[in-house]
């Protein structure tokens, strides 16, 4: 799906537009690598779900998203914008996002700026 943002990271109101990504705190739990995946409002710019794990699976960002879901309730409608990432682009995470009724736009291949939000929010 294009970017429909581009690269105007704002909403008129809370629910409708979320950001995410994946990234790999500098934490370790017993050896291995734990891998955080984040989903941010992108009206209030505050966390909406994440999900913690020691694998970089399609798992991790569904969790992600399934936490927001959890906590704000329907997001039909509403638009989840990442990067190109694989576990973004599989055809798992496009069905669970097509069931919740969520529209996934992406930013360009190799470009961080088109994901600044939330690469901005993990940069913390």
């Amino acid at each position: 799906m294009p970017d429909l943002l581009g690269r105007k990271f704002t909403a008129n109101e809370p629910n409708r537009v979320y950001v995410g990504d994946m990234y790999l705190p500098a934490c370790d739990r017993g050896g291995k690598n734990m891998y955080l995946a984040t989903v941010i409002d992108a009206y209030s710019r505050k966390l909406a779900g994440y999900a913690l794990a020691d694998h970089m699976r399609v798992s991790l960002v569904i969790d992600a998203l399934a936490h927001a879901h959890g906590v704000r309730g329907s997001l039909d409608g509403a638009i989840f914008h990442s990067d190109r990432g694989s576990v973004y682009t599989s055809q798992a995470f496009r069905n669970y996002c097509s069931s919740l009724g969520v529209r996934q736009p992406m930013g360009a291949v190799g470009t961080s700026a088109d994901n600044a939000l939330a690469e901005s929010f993990n940069a913390l």
